[in-house]
């Protein structure tokens, strides 16, 4: 089973946007996959119209002192192949127990190898801010997916997360590969287009040769969780991003 972290320390840059569409075109491929909403805000768990309160079985369960297996918290969403692992508001709380509790940083790697013959892929849709969650998602992954907004401000929050990316892999003493995936481009814009050069110019093969267009239907949860694969500029723009990721990371492996 491959693991991709989909993370950024900047919020708003498309994080769960990019986590649905890639998870939605991998299970349109054949492939099983099982999306893992770690993020307390639940934005992705609220996608597929699973309610939080009262909380469901989810991700937090995974830390618990027994920790579920991930096949017995994940459910059957309508798109084929995809099951996802809600998230829970108690996963807020994880950030004090860390502190007391060991191995608790290992969680969910230990739940991603246990069912590493359940599923083929895995995606972790992370909080946008350096934590327990965070770095548990990028201890375990094998991946790890950056969607980048084209703005200035974003370039900075790029920057962060890959000086996180290599404490992490220095850590874990194996390669943890990062892809860069320029999002909510307008090309209409000058500081847009200056940014999506700068990505091309400064991370020369981790960056996506594309960027993935404003597009207002990828707002609409509803449809990105349908059974219909969603269409439009936005939607086609995912899946020429997750084509130019399985190329590239076959190409990686034999590079390494």
């Amino acid at each position: 089973m491959q693991s991709w972290a989909i993370a950024n320390q900047k919020g708003g840059v498309g994080k769960t946007t990019t986590s649905l569409c890639l998870a939605r075109g991998l299970a349109s491929m054949g492939q099983r996959v099982v999306l893992v909403d770690l993020d307390p805000h639940a934005s992705l768990t609220r996608a597929f119209g699973i309610p939080t309160d009262p909380a469901p079985s989810g991700t937090h369960d995974l830390f618990s002192d027994i920790g579920a297996a991930l096949a017995t918290v994940a459910r059957r969403t309508e798109i084929d192949g995809l099951t996802i692992v809600a998230a829970q508001p108690a996963l807020a709380t994880l950030e004090r127990r860390g502190a007391t509790q060991p191995g608790l940083g290992l969680s969910l790697g230990r739940a991603l190898h246990a069912a590493r013959g359940a599923y083929d892929y895995a995606l972790l849709d992370c909080p946008p801010t350096l934590g327990l969650l965070m770095v548990n998602a990028l201890a375990a992954a094998d991946r790890l997916v950056i969607p980048t907004q084209t703005d200035p401000l974003a370039v900075h929050g790029l920057n962060d997360m890959l000086r996180t990316a290599d404490m992490v892999e220095r850590s874990r003493r194996r390669p943890l590969p990062r892809h860069i995936l320029p999002t909510l481009y307008d090309r209409r814009t000058r500081s847009g287009v200056h940014v999506l050069d700068q990505l091309h110019d400064h991370y020369e093969g981790r960056v996506w040769p594309k960027a993935v267009p404003m597009d207002t239907r990828l707002r609409d949860a509803g449809s990105l969780t349908a059974a219909e694969a969603p269409t439009g500029r936005g939607a086609d723009a995912y899946r020429s991003a997750l084509n130019w990721l399985l190329d590239v990371v076959p190409a990686q492996q034999e590079a390494a």
